[in-house]
């Protein structure tokens, strides 16, 4: 999983200057491995009508489901402050998240590893119609 992360988080370190963020002024950017061994990056997103802001995390999970894939076994989100994966976004990574998805929350301090249970326990998921 180390050099997993170490490339998700290569991944960030390039992806960070496409960050369109000139409201809040905090870039983010996240990358992802899937269950298939593929990778997606994305960045957030601002718009002036707030509400249609995205957040890094959820461009990458789009951007992997556009390309066919179903299953997020490792995300990597990188802010200067080290931003936890916001409600909507751990919704979204509920629908889509391997067994045993892990959650990297980096910032320049360093990172913090998180089993995604552990960071939203309880989730409403696609099981919670069965």
């Amino acid at each position: 999983m180390k050099e997993d992360i170490e490339k998700l988080k290569d991944l960030c370190q390039e992806n960070l200057k496409n960050s369109y963020s000139p409201y809040s002024k905090i870039k983010v950017t996240s990358a992802l491995k899937t269950s298939s061994g593929k990778t997606y990056t994305g960045c957030n997103i601002e718009n002036a009508s707030f509400s249609e802001t995205i957040c890094a995390e959820r461009v990458a999970i789009f951007k992997a489901l556009s390309e066919g894939e179903k299953e997020i076994s490792l995300i990597y989100i990188y802010s200067e402050k080290g931003f936890p994966p916001c409600g909507p976004c751990r919704q979204v990574l509920s629908e889509f998240a391997a067994k045993d998805l892990k959650v990297v929350v980096a910032s320049s301090q360093g990172h913090q590893v998180y089993d995604f249970a552990e960071i939203y326990p309880n989730s409403f998921s696609k099981e919670s119609f069965r």
